[in-house]
């Protein structure tokens, strides 16, 4: 092995604080069977001197740093109180602590010295391949106060496993164990740290803030962490400034400067976080005082209790100050330490000794000026007033500046190795040093579970205790700055917890300020990113239709996801969209349906009309009452089909109403097609066309025939492509409940065939149209059916263009319009007959209408049949009618003479040919 001997470096001579021998390294120590080494920067900076070359001397430190001071008197009464109770069963610990300097370089030394072989006269530190055995000075290291020392002393310790458990280094990356396998904190990383500051931040409402911290591992760290928290969180870093992490850097005041004007030409940025120590933050703050910066400060652990910076002068000018401190314990015993410290020997304790000395130097200053004058004087300058001065104490000063987190955090520490060595200590006998070695030390420690005020707390594989922050507040109370607590943020679950409501509308409070890149968008608008780099500098859009947004600051607005919802521009929320359709409530539907009441109450009439009537000449020559009454049925279904397209469209509904008419209305037009027929069979005196309509005329299969088609046609729809209730969206802000047709094409074809069964019908009735005047229903049935031409024509454009809850009422119009027209045609004139021309609904006056107008068509024939040849003119003879009364047309005593223009030969018409025609027609109809 190879023997590394741990070096003195010298400055001066004769000086308390010079370095003379390796023992004069050590600032405070005690003997005892197990030696527990401690790392803390009692000063907060290491001298370097003037001259060139620069040679590898360990200089002298300043800045006396009172609450890391403290934290070296927390180790000390825990090790006494371990050592005075029967937690080790009579081992006791003693210590050797370090004053690092907060320097890595002044922390490498000491570790060196930890390292070093146990009871080695010169302090030798071997050099093995293989450390199981070896047995160092120390057992265990407490420390270090900053990150950076600690990443730099664990690596050195983990050489041989030796446990380093920290009460400040908070790195998120010392939680690493391949890194750092023996590193431990009784505090909890700084992710846990960064998270709260996010979470504070985005509870306040802020989203455009600065960051100043530390250029060293601990300020990068850190901030890399909270910039990572930042961006999950929607949280722009506006700026960043980085300080140098020694105050003797010669750019250290400049680059202060310079966050300075930063800070101040950032106007909109009035949060600015800080991970520093509390030397840089006590500069910074210093120097925004001087130029009215009034802002919000999160303080990191670091120094958010930190006394001295909460006593500078005018420090309310500042603004507000709201940090994480490591959670307290009780440390009530501690204090009782510090109240009987004047008591201490001095001797083993230079940090003590140089604390007295302190006090006698600036004993006669103010409080913030006291510790101004404690911070700045040097060793050196100590040196040359030792002894010169009485020794004053005061018993305030150091109870004063106590911060409770660290200093639990520190004994804690002490704690959690004293039971691992009790663990160690079980069978074996510890007051030997060898009888364990710190790797065999560090798995207990692993395994430990330490009872804080009444809680089991453990280190989890990370080797971090997961102990929750306190959020402090500082506040002026009756002109001083106190150092309060807010809330209490639990680490594990990631909320605030508030002790009362006065300290919860503290909190409220800070929602006040504003820090923020753009205004605030509202509910109902929507970021936009602008050019800027930062997402948080936006331009605040409203939502389109359709879309919304519920929260402030959305990235996006959210689509109504379904289509029964709609949200109008710049929208909070979604509406369910109303529900249309023609209701029973609707004054239209109203209407409509009064005028199918009206219709089937005319229909009903009609009926009671013709049964009263059955024998009358009028209803016989309507084809009697059979067929009447099968087209009022028709008719009444017609009217009854319209309540199908009113009210919430059902399936059976949907499927329903347009069987309905199309086979009610077929059935209809079958009928008076039938009855066309029979008019124009009875008064046709063309045999070629009298032939052709006897053929055509057999009613119950032409009836049967023609509505069998339409129910294959509404079956054959029905089945393969059926209606169905549909809901319409075309209207952005409702819903139009309506039928779905299922097929157009079908639709088409059964509405086709019925205008085809029509349209030969008022062919048929367009012939028949010069009946008697009384009896004439084929001009009626011709106006009957252009009536329903043009209603349907009417319909095809107005049914294609129209949409909305009233399109079934388009329909429903045009069926009552080819309804009513086709039923007043029919029937009415016949009604008007039977009930104001009674005298011509008699046999004898039907009888004299239909000899007139056959008598009238047989002399028609009959000149036709005498005409000349084709070589000849033609002559056309006048047939007058010589009937004189209503018996001589009954008893065929009529001729016909032709006048002045004899025929052809002198013939004469035989005298029965007009009765014999009269007789056929009435036979006929």
């Amino acid at each position: 092995f190879v023997i590394f001997l741990i070096p003195c470096f010298v400055f001066g001579t004769d000086v308390a604080f010079s370095c003379q021998n390796a023992d004069d390294f050590v600032g405070a120590s005690s003997p005892g069977d197990i030696v527990i080494g401690g790392l803390f920067a009692v000063h907060s900076e290491m001298l370097h001197p003037e001259e060139d070359p620069i040679k590898p001397v360990i200089q002298n430190c300043a800045g006396f740093e009172i609450q890391v001071f403290l934290q070296t008197l927390a180790m000390i009464h825990a090790i006494e109180t371990i050592n005075n109770s029967t937690l080790l069963s009579g081992v006791t610990l003693g210590y050797e602590i370090y004053d690092t300097c907060a320097e890595v370089t002044k922390a490498m030394a000491s570790a060196l010295r930890f390292l070093s072989k146990f009871n080695s006269s010169e302090d030798a530190v071997q050099f093995k391949c293989n450390y199981s055995d070896y047995i160092p000075k120390v057992k265990a290291v407490t420390g270090a106060s900053y990150s950076e020392v600690s990443m730099a002393v664990s690596r050195l310790l983990a050489l041989q496993l030796i446990p380093q458990v920290s009460p400040a280094s908070s790195a998120e990356i010392l939680s690493d164990k391949i890194r750092f396998p023996s590193f431990f904190r009784t505090i909890p990383s700084d992710f846990h740290q960064t998270r709260a500051m996010t979470r504070l931040i985005c509870e306040s409402g802020w989203n455009w803030i600065g960051v100043i911290a530390t250029d060293d591992d601990n300020g990068r760290f850190a901030l890399e962490s909270f910039g990572v928290q930042a961006m999950a969180n929607n949280v722009c870093i506006a700026f960043k400034e980085m300080l140098p992490a020694y105050l003797s850097d010669s750019t250290f005041h400049t680059k202060v400067d310079h966050a300075i004007e930063k800070i101040v030409k950032e106007t909109r940025v009035n949060v600015i976080v800080v991970f520093m120590r509390q030397f840089h933050v006590l500069k910074l703050f210093k120097k925004a005082i001087e130029r009215n910066v009034k802002k919000i400060w999160i303080a990191s652990d670091n120094w958010s209790a930190a006394v001295k910076i909460s006593t500078i002068p005018n420090i309310s000018q500042l603004g507000t100050v709201v940090g994480f401190g490591f959670k307290s314990g009780d440390i009530s015993s501690f204090q009782e330490f510090l109240r009987n410290l004047r008591e201490k020997p001095t001797e083993n304790n230079k940090f003590l000794h140089e604390y007295i000395m302190l006090l006698s130097v600036c004993a006669h200053l103010e409080y913030h000026d006291f510790q101004t004058c404690i911070a700045n004087q040097s060793q050196d300058d100590l040196l040359e007033n030792d002894g010169s001065k009485p020794q004053i104490w005061r018993d305030d000063f150091l109870n004063a500046n106590v911060e409770p987190g660290f200093i639990h955090s520190t004994i804690l520490a002490v704690y959690a190795i004293a039971h691992a060595i009790k663990g160690q200590c079980k069978d074996r006998d510890c007051k030997d040093p060898s009888a364990f070695t710190p790797w065999e030390l560090l798995e207990e420690l692993k395994k430990v579970t330490v009872i804080d005020d009444d809680k089991e707390v453990k280190f989890d594989s990370n080797g971090d205790m997961s102990t929750s922050y306190d959020v402090l507040l500082w506040k002026e109370i009756d002109g001083h700055m106190e150092i309060t607590t807010m809330a209490e943020y639990d680490a594990e679950k990631g909320g605030f917890i508030f002790e009362d409501e006065e300290k919860k509308e503290d909190f409220l409070a800070l929602k006040k300020v504003q820090s923020t890149c753009s205004q605030h968008c509202r509910p109902g608008q929507v970021k936009k990113v602008t050019e800027s780099p930062h997402t948080c500098c936006y331009e605040c859009i409203y939502c389109p239709e359709n879309h919304y947004s519920n929260q402030t600051d959305m990235d996006y607005c959210y689509r109504c996801n379904n289509k029964t919802y709609w949200a109008p521009i710049n929208s909070t929320t979604c509406y369910r969209k109303t529900i249309y359709f023609l209701a029973w409530t609707d004054w239209f539907a109203i209407f409509l349906l009064l005028l199918s009441a009206f219709g089937v109450v005319l229909v009903l009439s009609i009926c009671v009309i013709f049964t009263k009537n059955l024998d009358t000449p009028v209803v016989k020559a309507s084809g009697g009452l059979t067929v009447c009454y099968i087209i009022l049925f028709s008719h009444f279904l017609i009217f009854l089909s319209t309540v199908f397209f009113i009210d919430v469209p059902t399936e059976f509904k949907c499927k329903t109403r347009q069987a309905l008419f199309g086979i009610s209305f077929t059935l209809c037009i079958s009928c008076i097609l039938i009855k066309s027929l029979k008019i124009l069979l009875a008064f046709s005196f063309d045999p070629k066309l009298q032939n052709f309509l006897k053929c055509m005329y057999k009613p119950i299969p032409t009836v049967v025939t023609c509505t069998g088609i339409q129910v294959i046609i509404c079956t054959f729809w029905l089945i393969f492509r059926t209606p169905f209730v549909n809901q319409n969206f075309s209207i952005p802000r409702a819903i139009i409940l309506e039928c779905n047709e299922g097929s157009i094409v079908a639709f088409g074809i059964m509405l086709g065939y019925i205008a085809a069964l029509a349209f030969i019908c008022f062919i048929f009735a367009f012939k028949g149209r010069k009946l008697p005047e009384n009896y004439n229903e084929a001009k009626f049935i011709t106006f009957g059916m252009l009536i329903y031409f043009i209603a349907w024509i009417v319909f095809i454009p107005v049914y294609a263009t129209t949409f909305g809850k009233y399109l079934p009422a388009v329909e429903i119009i045009v069926v009552l319009i080819s309804n009513y027209g086709i039923l007043c045609c029919t029937f009415l004139p016949k009604c008007y007959i039977i009930i104001y021309k009674q005298e011509t609904n008699t046999k004898s006056a039907f009888l004299k209408m239909v000899y007139t107008y056959s008598s009238k068509s047989a002399g028609s024939v009959a000149v036709s049949q005498v005409s000349l040849d084709s070589k000849s003119s033609s002559l056309r003879a006048t047939v007058t009618d010589s009937c004189k009364t209503e018996n001589d047309s009954v008893n065929g005593n009529c001729h016909f003479q032709v006048p002045r223009q004899p025929l052809i030969r002198g013939e004469v018409l035989p005298k029965n040919a007009a009765r014999t025609v009269v007789r056929k027609r009435v036979s006929s109809i």
